[in-house]
């Protein structure tokens, strides 16, 4: 571009923001490329012209930006259609039993059931319960099978007392073998899907009172 050709250019993108001195801020659209472009022919120096090369490039990059536009528009679409589509199937979730990757659960009836995946054997399983606040109300030991396994707290704290139903706990495993490696894969919580959550970009179910990810779903039990 020429030195006339750009400060055309630049006197064009200062119109531009002039106009819109009522925003805080603007963005750049296809129209105001193409404004710049326009302004270009029209201001340029016909001694020192703009080489077709330099224009052609500067087309090239016009219609890359339109069609970079048109993609967003439709990635947005997209996104839209999609979260719709899984609160949709979520739906199917209300009512039934399942199984999640999570690790925490609300207290009820007197307790709360977990699992725990392992990679293989474990020879020491250590499992702590930790309430909102995230202190240790309970700790004690657990089963070391490979793969799956189940672990259902009475709702007891470490001294016996009996914990009153309402509460969120969270489950905290710790499972190595032989040689002192971690094999613990992830945690687990079985309830009932009484509802769904759509404040957030992706869809959530809420399983005994917590918010678990439909993504998690490990499998529908009843």
């Amino acid at each position: 571009m020429t030195v006339s050709a750009a400060s055309s250019a630049t006197t064009a993108t200062t119109t531009t923001s002039s106009s819109s001195s009522t925003s805080s801020s603007s963005s750049l659209t296809s129209s105001d490329f193409l404004s710049l472009l326009v302004s270009e022919l029209q201001n340029q120096d016909p001694l020192n012209a703009t080489s077709t090369t330099d224009f052609i490039n500067q087309l090239t990059s016009y219609a890359n930006f339109t069609q970079q536009e048109s993609i967003n528009s439709n990635m947005s679409s997209l996104a839209s259609s999609f979260s719709s589509l899984v609160t949709l199937n979520s739906v199917n979730y209300i009512g039934h039993t399942v199984e999640a990757k999570s690790d925490t659960a609300t207290l009820s009836n007197g307790s709360a059931t977990y699992g725990y995946s392992l990679s293989s054997a474990a020879s020491n399983v250590s499992i702590s319960i930790q309430d909102s606040s995230g202190n240790t109300v309970w700790t004690g030991t657990g089963t070391g099978n490979s793969g799956s396994n189940s672990f259902t707290w009475d709702g007891k704290d470490s001294s016996g007392n009996q914990l009153a139903d309402g509460g969120k706990y969270t489950i905290s495993v710790t499972a190595t073998n032989s040689a002192g490696s971690s094999v613990l894969n992830y945690t687990t919580v079985t309830g009932t899907v009484t509802g769904i959550d759509t404040s957030t970009s992706t869809p959530s179910l809420t399983v005994n009172g917590v918010a678990v990810s439909a993504a998690n779903i490990l499998g529908v039990t009843s």
